[in-house]
């Protein structure tokens, strides 16, 4: 059989060989699911080192609801695995473009037909993919979500939110990737270093601004008020001199009850960001009797269903404080840096690769561009087809080293003294979030960016709980 290949023309090789890795990471990914899927099944009782931080009603509800998960994951991805083959297989890609040419081609943009024809081209491409994946996304959310209690979103909501996404996407993508291909056309023979500059450039403005113009499109951000717990994060941040300026609550309850912290900026200019859910005294999720209000006598937005719970979900504030001195372990140790040093040479690499290959014919031959080279399309066949491979292997090192980092930033929670207090944080977020904390040995190894929960309590030192 690899005889008979060798003997295809190249751009055939190219082909069969792109469409191959890609089921061949598919099966992997199935087999892998199917060794966690067993495991759902047959873990029916609480294994006994668990005994005393999981009851057996929250053991039995996660279970069913990671394998509810599982089960649509495999669906869905033999779905996109093979819409994506269809695609590939029946010319797609050539035929999108052509359309995309014919749209442009009435405008009459001149020299500058081409970034025309991509930007075009881009915005059908985001069209299908949005369109033909709503469906699945409806389904995980109204279907899996809400049967497990975590949806918290009308349908009106919902595809109001999608359309919303559509459009601020289409506002980014679009002038970015028409000065991208400009770079590229007219940055001579080391366009490469040009495009990965700006691509860097792009990406820390984003990150600056995201939380800041972005998100507020789509959640309510407030300052977390005056009080014990505001002045607490503020001393501790003081304590390892993190650059904290402001403190936000982001109305996360209105979409789901899934509870979350992060931190952002640059320089001297941090903020850490708190979603409601993970403030066991701010979250609406426990105001019994009060929906339809929010913690400051506000009425909560008609298109959101706050359900109240019957027990209290999120973290008390020792809490709230350890699972931050964890993120701020992220930063005193320098994973946030780290990680930006490791994508920028990703990246730089990448790009430099890309301006080895672009020239290569058979590249857009074997995808059935037999008359064109188009930038575009290069850069989607070259990033997205022709280094699947290395993504696979560097996205495994990444999972990697990312639970090396959860450790690290663990032990920096453990070394500021709080440690009992992240302690039961995680079985609280584990809990509330329906963590399933029995996995597979290989499932785990592949997938989790975080150590499962027994590890991480282990790392802790088993520490006693009240």
């Amino acid at each position: 059989m690899l005889e008979s290949m060798l003997a295809l023309p190249v751009e055939k090789q190219i082909f069969l060989a792109v469409l191959g890795f890609s089921w061949t990471v598919y099966l992997w990914e199935a087999y892998l699911s199917y060794r966690q899927r067993r495991i759902y099944r047959s873990t029916t009782q609480v294994p006994q080192e668990l005994g005393k931080i999981m009851d057996t009603d929250t053991f039995e509800k996660s279970r069913l609801y990671q394998l509810d998960k599982s089960n649509f994951s495999f669906w869905s991805g033999l779905y996109s695995e093979t819409e994506g083959t269809l695609i590939l297989v029946l010319g797609g890609i050539p035929y999108l473009w052509s359309l995309a040419g014919t749209v442009s081609g009435r405008f009459g943009f001149g020299a500058e037909y081409e970034i025309t024809q991509s930007l075009v081209f881009l915005t059908l491409a985001t069209l299908f993919s949005a369109v033909t994946g709503l469906p699945w996304s409806i389904y995980s959310t109204f279907i899996i979500e809400e049967k497990h209690g975590f949806n918290q979103q009308t349908l009106g909501f919902f595809l109001k939110d999608a359309v919303k996404k559509f459009a601020v996407t289409q506002c980014i993508l679009l002038p970015v990737t028409s000065l991208l291909l400009h770079i590229i056309k007219i940055g001579g023979d080391f366009f490469f270093i040009y495009a990965w500059l700006f691509t860097l450039c792009v990406s820390l403005v984003l990150v600056t601004i995201y939380a800041d113009y972005i998100a507020p499109l789509f959640d309510k951000f407030t300052p977390l008020p005056e009080g014990e717990l505001k002045t607490d994060i503020e001393t501790m941040s003081q304590s390892i001199s993190f650059p904290l300026t402001k403190v936000y609550v982001v109305e996360g309850s209105k979409r789901s009850s899934h509870s979350n912290a992060y931190f952002y900026g640059f320089f001297k200019n941090k903020r850490i960001v708190l979603f409601d859910t993970l403030l066991e005294d701010y979250s609406p999720l426990n105001q019994a009797g009060d929906q339809g209000a929010d913690p400051e006598g506000n009425d909560m937005p008609s298109e959101s269903k706050v359900k109240p719970k019957n027990k209290k979900q999120g973290c008390n504030n020792p809490e709230i404080l350890a699972v931050l001195g964890h993120e701020l372990g992220h930063w005193k140790l320098g994973h946030t840096v780290k990680n930006i040093v490791i994508s920028q040479m990703n990246s730089f690499l990448c790009f430099f690769l890309f301006a080895v290959l672009i020239g290569r014919r058979e590249l857009f031959l074997a995808f059935g561009f037999n008359d064109s080279q188009p930038t575009l399309i290069g850069l989607m066949i070259i990033f997205q087809f022709i280094f699947s491979p290395y993504n696979e292997l560097l996205s495994f090192c990444l999972t990697v080293l990312s639970r090396r980092f959860e450790f690290q930033a663990d032990a920096f929670a453990l070394g500021m003294g709080k440690a009992s207090q992240l302690y039961s944080a995680l079985i609280k977020l584990n809990k509330d979030n329906l963590g399933f904390p029995v996995a597979d040995w290989l499932f785990s190894m592949w997938h989790y960016s975080h150590p499962p929960l027994l590890e991480r309590l282990r790392a802790l030192g088993n520490v006693k709980q009240d």
